[in-house]
């Protein structure tokens, strides 16, 4: 069993940047593939990024590649997402999520509960 909390959300500025953690629980953590989803009012959750247990492996959506990175810290059971140059249309509930198989896209084993990230015109 993995426990899930996001933070870092919060309202900022177009063009702005953000850092989101996840912390997990559990000694296992290690063991798990990481990623981030996020939902918009209206429409489906969708992926943004992901990265292996060892860290080594990442992918990200194209709408935040080269803007979005994806990193984690085993020793400290954590996960980050730093957000840069931030648009209007990242405006989203962000949420963590951990698998033990998958990375990617298919990701849906545990979820953390979502923290709101508002990006401002």
């Amino acid at each position: 069993q993995v426990q899930l909390v996001e933070s870092g959300g919060r309202v900022v500025q177009t063009g702005g940047s953000l850092r989101l953690s996840c912390a997990a629980s559990g000694r296992t953590f290690r063991s798990y593939n990481m990623g981030w989803f996020r939902q918009a009012p209206g429409k489906e959750r969708e992926f943004v990024a992901a990265i292996t247990w060892s860290g080594v492996g990442t992918s990200y959506a194209d709408s935040v590649k080269g803007r979005f990175t994806i990193s984690r810290d085993n020793a400290k059971n954590t996960m980050y997402l730093q957000m840069n140059n931030l648009q209007p249309e990242d405006t989203a509930v962000y949420y963590c999520t951990a698998d033990s198989v998958r990375a990617g896209p298919l990701m849906d084993e545990y979820w953390g509960q979502g923290t709101q990230v508002t990006v401002s015109s």
